[in-house]
Parts: structure tokens; sequence; C-alpha cells
């Protein structure tokens, strides 16, 4: 009977388990660090990043990969709370709240962007009815902005 080859770690799983170790490390740090590409580091990142953030979007996907167990509970989605923090205004990993309050939104541009985000995910329409309830409030924001500042 044949011995079993012991089974080299892959370089994904290098990175992986360096950024388990570091997790603020950079890209360019680890590639040095792991005698890596600095491309190949940054897709393993940015792969791994990307599944996180449709993981907390709820969006289901299949890992052409074997992912490490570190890896798979980074990704474990927390119970929803679609109180505080619906899935449809997290979409992308920026909650829309948080954009409109940043970018100092007014009532009727913070509502623009609030349906143009959720479009679609609510899971109660196509969104179209939210684009439109979007092109509704912007025609409204529009309209106030004129009757503020006439133009000629």
């Amino acid at each position: 009977m044949g011995r079993k080859k012991a089974t080299k770690p892959t370089k994904a799983s290098m990175i992986r388990e360096y950024i388990t170790k570091y997790p603020f490390a950079k890209a360019k740090d680890i590639s040095k660090e792991l005698g890596l590409s600095n491309v190949y580091v940054h897709q393993i990142m940015y792969n791994d990043k990307k599944a996180k953030a449709k993981a907390e979007a709820g969006v289901k996907f299949t890992a052409h990969v074997a992912v490490p167990p570190e890896v798979v509970s980074m990704l474990k989605q927390p119970a929803a709370d679609p109180v505080n923090h619906p899935p449809h205004y997290k979409h992308g990993g920026v909650e829309t709240i948080d954009f409109i309050e940043a970018k100092g939104l007014g009532y009727h541009l913070g509502n623009v962007v609030k349906y143009i985000s959720r479009a679609g995910l609510k899971g109660t329409n196509t969104g179209l009815e939210d684009l439109k309830k979007a092109r509704w409030y912007l025609d409204r924001a529009i309209e106030k902005n004129e009757v503020a500042r006439p133009t000629a």
C-alpha cells in the first residue's frame, strides 16, 4: 500500500490564513510576506469580500472553490432585523440611511435614493414600482427647487 501524500496548502488558503491572523494587512504586504503576486492576492481578497457582501445581502451564491471554515464563519449572516436594518436597505454593504445622512440629502432626495437603492430587492415587485416612486420624489424635488429659486 502506498503512502498518502501530505496535501500542500493552496495559495488562496495561505492568503486567507494570513488575513485571519492579520485582518488589517494590505495586499502588498501579504504578497511580499508569502512570496505571491500582488495581483493574485488582490483577486483572492476581492473575491472573498464580494462573497461576504453577497452573504450579508442575503444573495445565494455557489462557491467555485473550497471555502475554509474560518471564511465560512465570516460569511454567516446574522439574524435579519426587519425594523432597524432591513436587508433590502443594506444591499451592497452600505445601509441606505447612512448614505443619505452622509450626503445631507433632504426628504425628497433621500426618498429618491431610498427607492432606487431598494428597487427590486424588497420582494414585493420587480422594482418598477420603486422606480416610479423615486421619479415622483425627484419630480417633486425639482418642482420645489424651481419654486424656491425660479429661473429666468
